[in-house]
């Protein structure tokens, strides 16, 4: 790999195999900028065949010799003896000054692209870092459907699946079949992918996208908050850590995030409400906080932020009321600094099998529906407690992107859905 080149690793004759990522063409001497999944290195090819004939993005094998060179990218170079063409690529139709739309139009050329090689192995990270998260906390990993009857968070987002002759969704969230687990298994999580049908253009919003999601039996609310903040925490510390390399690329100091430590500062959504009267914005109390508010709001602080006790009557129907004050619940957002996005959002879960009915009437929905989720009310319930990450909001504030298309290798969004 090239990666054993440039760390010092390997040295004098060397074999290497990858892809054309750049070409200059000399008097006597061919220049090129070879590719693998590790890195690039120059190639110096002087009276080489076939070097002429290799074009951008054509995959080669060659062999040489290794040299220092502080003019070469990464400090060294190899002199080619030998030089195999594998697949000779056609003219390449990605150039520096085409636009961020066309470079969408091919993606299935673009994710070669240093930038997004550089995100996709961060993402990796962000993956391996939940997994290890959880497993080292002695969480259980486990799987829901995505098919659904019916059932969601709210039902007009639903995308609508032919199964068979009958009509189906995909899920938004595995919530309600996590819930019915936990008499089993009481602490699981699972990191599956979720639709929604929103009809959004925004830099924040894909119609596919994945979610890391934890439920925990006998948790309250301050519980299921830490746990969230100790794993945004344990995200950041890896990746700084394990893509430091990746991460100056892209423009972010790693820095920025072995910072990202706990425990974030902590307000209520009436506190929020308070800052942006003092900032200049108007609000209505019982509103939720939209993006523009979220980032107003977080002009205040450098690490996530959490934001408890929404109002309930803008919350899910299982997040219940907070008996100390009934107009909000007992729940939560974490919203991360720079791009003020919520990345987080948590609750208690509520337990009243009435209170689950006026919620979903007062949505529309038809609580017939739900009687296998009343039913883990009705047998052995327990307080429990909690949240959903979006993968793809953490992966766009980490890296610094410009918008979240370019957090995922092939986005789906209300108007991209090809390649």
């Amino acid at each position: 790999m090239i990666s054993d080149i440039l760390d010092g690793k390997i040295t004098g004759e060397v074999k290497l195999r990858g892809w054309i990522y750049r070409k200059r063409e000399q008097k006597d001497i061919i220049f090129i900028i070879l590719r693998d999944s590790s890195g690039i290195i120059q190639l110096a090819c002087k009276g080489v065949k076939e070097a002429d004939k290799a074009t951008i993005e054509s995959s080669i094998e060659i062999k040489g010799k290794v040299k220092e060179d502080k003019r070469a990218p990464g400090g060294f170079e190899v002199e080619v003896k030998d030089l195999k063409i594998v697949g000779l690529a056609e003219r390449f139709p990605i150039s520096k000054d085409l636009s961020e739309e066309f470079k969408r139009d091919v993606r299935q050329l673009w994710v070669r692209s240093r930038e997004l090689t550089a995100v996709f192995k961060i993402r990796s990270k962000v993956f391996e870092a939940i997994h290890e998260f959880f497993h080292k906390k002695d969480f259980y990993e486990t799987q829901s459907p995505i098919l659904l009857s019916g059932v969601a968070e709210s039902g007009p987002d639903l995308f609508e699946v032919k199964f068979f002759d009958k009509k189906l969704y995909l899920a938004q969230t595995w919530q309600l079949h996590a819930e019915a687990l936990l008499p089993s298994l009481e602490k699981i999580y699972t990191v599956i992918p979720a639709f929604r049908a929103e009809k959004t253009r925004t830099i924040r919003h894909l119609a596919e996208y994945w979610t890391a999601e934890a439920e925990v039996a006998w948790y309250r609310l301050d519980d299921c908050i830490k746990l969230s903040e100790e794993l945004i925490s344990y995200i950041c510390l890896k990746v700084a850590k394990e893509c430091s390399k990746e991460l100056k690329e892209l423009g972010r100091d790693p820095k920025d995030l072995l910072a990202i430590k706990t425990p974030f500062p902590r307000i209520t959504y009436t506190e929020a409400v308070e800052i942006l009267e003092k900032d200049g914005m108007k609000i209505e109390w019982g509103k939720d906080l939209r993006t523009e508010e979220e980032r107003q709001v977080m002009k205040h602080y450098k690490k996530p932020l959490i934001v408890t006790h929404y109002p309930k009557k803008v919350m899910a129907f299982y997040k219940p009321r907070d008996p100390k004050d009934p107009e909000v619940a007992l729940c939560y957002d974490i919203i991360c600094p720079e791009i003020g996005i919520e990345i987080v959002g948590g609750s208690e879960r509520d337990l009243s099998i009435e209170e689950l009915k006026k919620s979903l009437k007062a949505l529309g929905e038809d609580p017939e529906k739900y009687e296998f989720y009343f039913d883990t009310r009705r047998y052995g319930a327990v307080p429990h407690s909690g949240f959903g990450l979006g993968i793809e909001r953490v992966i766009l504030w980490i890296c610094k992107l410009d918008h979240i298309m370019d957090t995922i290798p092939f986005p789906r969004t209300f108007y991209r859905y090809s390649p």
